[in-house]
């Protein structure tokens, strides 16, 4: 019923799995290590279409000097942070909160409400596109910050709250019951008792949040045009002209685009992978 562990399988079977990894890792790799190739590649090496092969010359410093002083990527950049940052920390506090409401309190509608939020994860965002941009018009949110920011906020709660709403329910009820005994307010509850519990759940569900805002592109140029208020997604694509585009611009943006998820998952290793598995053996 369940695959046989690679330690219980035939010496042979073993090796040919040794084998096979690294080149499965190289392949899973490859567009990634094309990337970072082409970012330090001469433009001319495009021009005479050497795509593949080695570089003429090694050009990292100037092109990631081009990327940084020569043009909008650190607006960009910054955007991003602007954008991510305050996203993050607003689905963190909603999805809390109403996890525990829908986790800890029994009411009628409970799972009716707890149905609503999933729902809107089932609902393809691409057909949201017009009405999103219509709505954000009439607010004077378009090509804002603020409106990217709601947006998201909005869209990404749904998620953030199956999340919290079933993690919270794992943790030990017989806690809140003896809080209420002794008298304790529900909101004091909440913050001391709850949210000090929730800490790998908060920590893992930033690092997924923060990765997902990050690497929005769909959004970021439905909603946004021009450095003002664009993300990095967006912004690399500024490199592109009306007659032909800068690639080893573009593959020195997209690697600095894709340096701070890599470092925050670095950062909350520990706490992403303990609120990922906490619970899984009882």
């Amino acid at each position: 019923m369940f695959p046989k562990p690679i330690e219980k399988s035939s010496r042979s079977w073993q090796i040919t799995y040794q084998m096979l990894l690294p080149v499965a890792l190289i392949v899973w790799l490859l567009p990634l290590i094309a990337v970072a190739i082409f970012s330090i590649k001469p433009d001319a090496d495009f021009v005479n279409g050497n795509y593949w092969g080695l570089p003429s010359s090694f050009e990292f410093f100037t092109n990631y000097g081009k990327v940084f002083f020569e043009s909008d990527m650190p607006r960009y950049l910054w955007n991003s942070v602007l954008i991510t940052v305050p996203t993050v920390i607003g689905c963190i506090i909603l999805s809390s909160m109403t996890g525990f409401a829908l986790g800890v309190y029994k009411f009628r509608g409970n799972l009716l409400t707890f149905f609503m939020f999933i729902a809107g994860n089932f609902v393809p965002f691409q057909i949201l596109m017009v009405p999103v941009r219509d709505l954000t018009l009439s607010l004077n949110l378009y090509d804002t910050k603020l409106g990217l920011v709601l947006f998201h906020v909005a869209f990404q709660t749904g998620f953030c709250t199956l999340f919290m709403r079933n993690f919270i329910r794992a943790l030990p009820f017989p806690l809140i019951e003896a809080a209420r005994v002794e008298g304790v307010a529900e909101w004091r509850i909440f913050v001391f008792i709850v949210l000090p519990l929730m800490k790998p759940a908060l920590a893992a569900l930033s690092v997924l949040i923060f990765t997902f805002i990050w690497n929005d592109y769909f959004w970021a140029i439905v909603l946004t045009q021009g450095p003002d208020s664009q993300p990095v997604t967006a912004g690399i694509t500024s490199f592109n002209s009306q007659f032909r585009a800068a690639y080893h611009l573009m593959s020195a943006g997209s690697i600095v685009a894709a340096l701070p998820p890599v470092i925050m998952f670095f950062a909350m290793q520990k706490h992403f992978i303990a609120g990922l598995t906490l619970g899984a053996v009882k």
